[in-house]
């Protein structure tokens, strides 16, 4: 495969892309929740030639390739939004309010959507196939699992695995691409939710009720000292309370408190996650009881780190500064070398075929895009999608081609 000819192919879908990611933007959809975006994917395939499977609860596969006997390689672009509202001052924001795509999805399927547009011209050239996914409800980390579970890395066996994702705010110029280091990229993450149980009444007579808010208060302190007293100095493990709700009015007790929170860890055994998770069902209960109300701990959206495939990555790094012409950097440059603490659910598939992921730098905080990933105000350059679907069918013509010799 040219090079030069497959960027040139990128560079002349600039206008049809932009369009693409424009329409997806003004219509986020969340979740499983995807008709018009899964609906506007499946028709943009089959337009380009494909005959598009639906998997699971809202996901799709296109497979390309598969005249020649060879490998395959799966490339994953999620297609959900965020439940919140845009403040980004565009000109096609989200028509639906209180839905917006913060994260930069629209981006991923624009891209991927371009990438098999490249990859179809190419069909008879691919040694081997490449799986397309369109993956749904990633924020909430069921997607990955759900498709995986529907048939993903089967018929035919994935063996490798790559997704991109974008990223607003860094101080690089836009296009740039960062290919995950070898090991552990992001941290696992699961939800938690606590409910205090007490009893209501009136400010005034505090000792004839059971206040569940001062409960919920001591049990969210004493949470704390799991981090300074419990887990080994060397251990990655962090959990926020990012939600505490009780009452409605000034001068009443409620009889209920509740606070919901993560637990992230960097631990592919999770045994750091597990110690968190059984302190704080502990600590809650035994808190709770001690100021004489009941508690209930529910831990839900498990997500597992993601785990980076040392040779796939060294491949992926090789591949992208041919395609850049150089310039193509490791993660660890901004990383440091320590995994995210945000989470991605394609670390699902990462625990079972050997995966890569790469950052494509879409907005410098140099020229003025300043807000990051899932803030209202987020906007993403869309100038580089070009760039992002060229890196998607790049990365897997050429590691076919390498591993089907």
């Amino acid at each position: 495969m040219d090079v030069k000819e497959l960027l040139k192919e990128a560079s002349d879908l600039k206008s049809e892309l932009k369009e693409i990611r424009r329409e997806l933007h003004r219509h986020p959809e969340v979740g499983f929740e995807l008709s018009f975006t899964k609906a506007f994917v499946k028709e943009k395939l089959t337009e380009f030639g494909y005959s598009p499977l639906e998997m699971g609860k809202a996901g799709l596969v296109a497979l390309c390739g598969g005249k020649k006997a060879g490998r395959t390689m799966l490339l994953r672009a999620d297609m959900d939004a965020l439940p919140i509202r845009e403040e980004a001052d565009i000109d096609y924001r989200s028509e639906t309010d209180g839905r917006m795509h913060g994260c930069g999805h629209d981006m991923h399927t624009a891209m991927l959507l371009g990438a098999a547009k490249i990859l179809k011209k190419h069909e008879n050239e691919i040694r081997g196939t490449v799986k397309l996914e369109f993956q749904p409800a990633e924020e909430i980390f069921r997607g990955s699992p759900d498709m995986i579970a529907s048939g993903l890395l089967e018929n035919p066996r994935v063996d490798a695995a790559l997704m991109i994702h974008v990223a607003a705010g860094l101080p690089f110029p836009s296009g740039t691409i960062m290919v995950a280091d070898g090991g552990i990229s992001t941290a696992s993450c699961e939800q938690y939710r606590i409910t205090v149980l007490g009893k209501g009444g009136h400010g005034s007579v505090p000792h004839e009720t059971i206040d569940p808010i001062t409960a919920a208060a001591h049990i969210h302190i004493a949470m704390q000292e799991i981090n300074s007293r419990e887990l080994d100095g060397n251990d990655y493990g962090v959990f926020t309370t990012g939600r505490f709700e009780s009452g409605q009015a000034s001068n009443v007790i409620p009889d209920k408190a509740e606070m919901w929170g993560t637990i992230r860890t960097t631990d592919p055994d999770n045994k750091v996650g597990a110690l968190i998770k059984k302190r704080i069902e502990e600590i809650a209960k035994g808190v709770g009881a001690a100021m004489r109300c009941e508690t209930t701990v529910e831990f839900y959206d498990f997500c597992p780190c993601m785990l980076i495939n040392s040779e796939l990555s060294e491949n992926t790094l090789e591949y992208m500064n041919e395609l850049l012409g150089g310039g193509a950097m490791e993660l660890s440059v901004i990383s440091g070398g320590k995994p995210g603490g945000g989470s991605e659910d394609f670390a699902f598939v990462s625990h079972k075929v050997p995966t890569v992921s790469m950052i494509l730098v879409a907005g410098s905080s140099n020229d003025g895009y300043v807000y990051g990933q899932h803030h209202p105000k987020v906007r993403f350059d869309d100038s580089v999608l070009h760039i992002g679907a060229a890196a998607y069918a790049y990365s897997a013509l050429r590691w076919l081609e390498q591993h089907n010799k």
